[in-house]
């Protein structure tokens, strides 16, 4: 029974677009046993997968991991994260590995040149390349995502405007710079015209606050069809995705809940500021519209984001046009 360890420490959105490597590796290798290894904060995304069947967490020292590791006597190593801390437990492993393309010098000519040597080939499958050495092949799947029941949100427990259907709009991001900047939400939300949740974490609940007071004023709501629904750090991010996966469709940053919608295979409106889809981050078999602007010299700024914009002006997402929803057909 060939024993497989897969590596991929963060962050929410990269571990759902590990999903297919895992699920291949389990149902293509025969009498496969998985295991994953993470940070302690995510293992609540990874136990409930049936694919796995046993998860590790970094919670203490890495030589203390590295020991729990090397006890399991592992047959192969896919490595999906590709840095310093793994490339120390493989080496200290010593086993049979490959690690996946992080295509870290193409994203950087792009980000510092403008140079474009990106190939067009989403992260999903050079993470799939990883593995290939055991003999799997993309199955064609998409990404999975599984929530516990105890975690189901009841949609009848929601306000009653948004019981008939909803869009559920992601309104945070890691970084400062893939985020809309509030008014720029409010904005987008008077666009779609509907019954919106909004879906974060604890530090997005001030920001969600004043998008539903905006729409909440008598003055306002009697000209306009837009209902806003404050669910942000209401619900654990398990919560959060059982109202992704119950929305009409789903407008999201370049974050973690995008790839969650798109395991549901959701429609997806996706949001691009400092980052671009070409890095392969794009939502994965779903159908999806992109809002970004196109042809500012200073874009991309950065692969992953900055907490203010470089330049000071933030045109990647001041300067979206969002009436091209509408004249925007989906991409698959």
């Amino acid at each position: 029974m060939p024993k497989i360890l897969i590596l991929r420490f963060s962050s929410i959105g990269d571990i759902v677009l590990t999903t297919p490597v895992v699920r291949c590796i389990k149902q293509q290798v025969p009498g496969a046993e998985v295991h994953y290894c993470t940070k302690q904060a995510f293992r609540g995304i990874l136990e409930p997968n049936p694919y796995i069947d046993k998860v590790h967490t970094l919670s203490g020292s890495l030589g203390e991991l590295v020991q729990q590791l090397q006890a399991e006597n592992f047959d192969f190593v896919v490595d999906l994260h590709n840095n310093l801390r793994t490339r120390i437990i493989k080496t200290r492993l010593g086993k049979p590995s490959k690690s996946f393309d992080k295509l870290n010098y193409a994203k950087w000519l792009i980000v510092n040149l403008k140079v474009n040597r990106l190939p067009d080939v989403h992260i999903v499958d050079r993470y799939l390349a990883a593995a290939a050495p055991l003999g799997i092949q993309d199955d064609g799947k998409g990404l999975d995502y599984f929530i516990p029941a105890d975690s189901e949100v009841d949609i009848n427990t929601l306000p009653e405007a948004f019981r008939l259907g909803y869009t559920a709009f992601a309104i945070g991001a890691q970084h400062y710079t893939k985020r809309l900047p509030t008014e720029r939400i409010i904005e987008l939300c008077a666009e779609l015209k509907q019954p919106i949740v909004l879906l974060g974490g604890k530090e997005d609940a001030v920001v969600g606050e004043e998008i539903a007071a905006h729409f909440n004023q008598s003055t306002i709501s009697n000209q306009q069809s837009t209902t806003i629904y404050n669910a942000c750090g209401r619900y654990s991010l398990a919560g959060s995705a059982s109202l992704v996966r119950q929305a009409r469709q789903v407008v999201s940053h370049d974050t973690g809940l995008m790839h969650i919608a798109a395991a549901f295979q959701k429609d997806i409106i996706s949001v691009w500021g400092n980052t671009i889809p070409e890095f392969g981050m794009y939502p994965f078999r779903t159908r999806y519209k992109v809002l970004e602007v196109n042809g500012l010299p200073c874009r991309p700024c950065s692969k992953i984001g900055y907490s203010k914009c470089p330049k000071g002006h933030f045109k990647c997402m001041r300067d979206i046009d969002f009436s091209a929803i509408e004249r925007q057909p989906f991409k698959v």
